[in-house]
């Protein structure tokens, strides 16, 4: 493994050419005709244009970046996050051509695509498992399971993910009136259809577990983060590690994400997700790539676990056990869009006019905002990651409030105020976090 192809764009393409450069490889960035001027096709040692503007004939395309692959030499693909990074076809297709997938092997993403299928591992490597139905064919077999869950009750996609394709029912007349709907979408958005039920929580907390798996069977995890604050099921605010937790709760969810990856031997960089309620926790599923909201444990370990994911692909050792990772201070993440608050958080288009950026101990910025830089519709509105790393929460609360307040761009609306709302409320100070933070702030306003 000597060259690799950056299947990806934006911030996370930046931070990929960066680890290749540590890890003595060389980088080929891809980018689609809209995005000649990208600051990673500038920063990239080599560049291939794979398409026009619409993703679906260029990031998306594994025909072009499988060309891209033969036409400059690459020997390995590494597909970020989004897009394909968990298409096991991709990953398959790679294997077929002699190239190296940075990644999980294919029938790995399958298993970890697959909601239903991922339950069933999961509860045979011992891990607690929502209740929930197997893939649904009519509006009568949900019924009769939603009868025996109790309404409410959530609707999931089985190939669904990063919070899309979930409804909440409260009644048997809401169930009748979105399953079909809630099929056809499903087809649409993943090209699978199939629909199950799962028993909802009225407040849980949203945490996560960071694995870490070579190709030896030597698996780790880099400790516990929290994405409770979120947005229709969007993530707002990450930390590390989860905050207000029994010390004994999170050890237990960690060696169960270990225990997991360890029984479907997975290989690379991957997040085992949970719902928390009181002091029990449920798998909710696996993320099989990077994740948006990685640098928080960065911060914590002090690795870069893009790095590691490089060094696991070329068949190396993790070389380090568990007791050796040393988990410091507390870490929180704000992702910046650009969209508008005030209209429902539509995504905004326009220029970006860069006035401040925030900088100094402690802080860190993932971003590929250049002065001028045009900000397209056809791609996610993530302008940029505000990470920030303190002795404890309230430091890093602090020091979070500050960098987001030197975050100053015009040019393009973004949620920059939203988020010093959300950070500076007194019961997100306090940790009183729950999935329906927002809605319940909101209520008491």
């Amino acid at each position: 493994m000597e060259k690799v192809l950056i299947a990806n764009r934006g911030e996370i393409a930046l931070r990929i050419l960066e680890a290749c450069r540590e890890e003595g490889l060389f980088a080929v960035a891809v980018y689609s005709e809209a995005e000649r001027e990208a600051l990673h096709v500038r920063e990239a040692p080599e560049a291939v244009c794979i398409g026009p503007a619409d993703p679906r004939r260029s990031y998306l395309s594994i025909p072009a970046l499988i060309a891209a692959c033969e036409i400059t030499g690459a020997d390995a693909l590494h597909p970020g996050y989004g897009f394909l990074s968990e298409n096991p076809d991709l990953a398959e297709i790679c294997e077929a051509h002699g190239i190296t997938f940075v990644g999980p092997p294919a029938e790995v993403l399958r298993l970890c695509g697959d909601k239903v299928v991922a339950k069933e591992a999961a509860r045979a490597a011992g891990l607690p498992v929502l209740p929930g139905s197997p893939p649904l064919q009519s509006e009568e077999e949900a019924l009769g399971w939603a009868e025996e869950l109790g309404f409410p009750v959530l609707l999931k996609a089985a190939a669904g993910g990063g919070g899309r394709g979930i409804r909440l029912l409260r009644s048997p007349e809401e169930l009748k009136a979105t399953f079909r709907q809630a099929q056809k979408e499903a087809e649409l958005a993943f090209a699978d259809g199939r629909v199950y039920l799962e028993r909802y929580i009225p407040h849980p907390r949203h945490v996560e577990v960071q694995i870490l798996a070579d190709k030896f069977g030597n698996v780790v995890h880099w400790g516990t983060r929290d994405c409770t604050v979120q947005r229709r099921h969007q993530k707002l605010v990450e930390e590390a590690p989860a905050p207000a937790l029994p010390p004994k709760l999170r050890e237990r969810m960690a060696q169960a994400a270990v225990r997991l990856a360890e029984h479907i031997r997975y290989v690379g960089a991957g997040t085992v997700e949970f719902l928390v309620d009181g002091e029990d926790f449920y798998f909710i599923e696996i993320n099989a790539r990077i994740q948006v909201e990685h640098p928080v444990s960065e911060m914590l370990v002090g690795r870069n676990l893009i790095r590691e994911q490089l060094r696991v692909a070329q068949g190396k050792p993790l070389g380090y056990r568990q007791e050796q990772i040393e988990l410091y201070g507390h870490a929180m993440e704000c992702r910046i869009n650009a969209e508008d608050p005030d209209r429902d958080f539509l995504p905004s288009t326009g220029r970006v006019w860069i006035h401040s950026l925030p900088g100094g101990v402690g802080v860190r910025l993932d971003t590929h905002i250049y002065q001028g830089m045009p900000v397209l519709p056809y791609y996610d509105p993530l302008l940029a990651k505000v990470i920030v790393h303190g002795e404890d929460r309230e430091e890093a609360r602090t020091r979070l409030y500050s960098a987001l307040r030197r975050f100053q761009i015009s040019g393009v609306k973004t949620n920059r105020d939203f988020l010093l709302a959300v950070i500076s409320h007194p019961q997100f100070a306090q940790a009183f976090l729950g999935t329906d933070f927002l809605e319940r702030v909101k209520s008491q306003e």
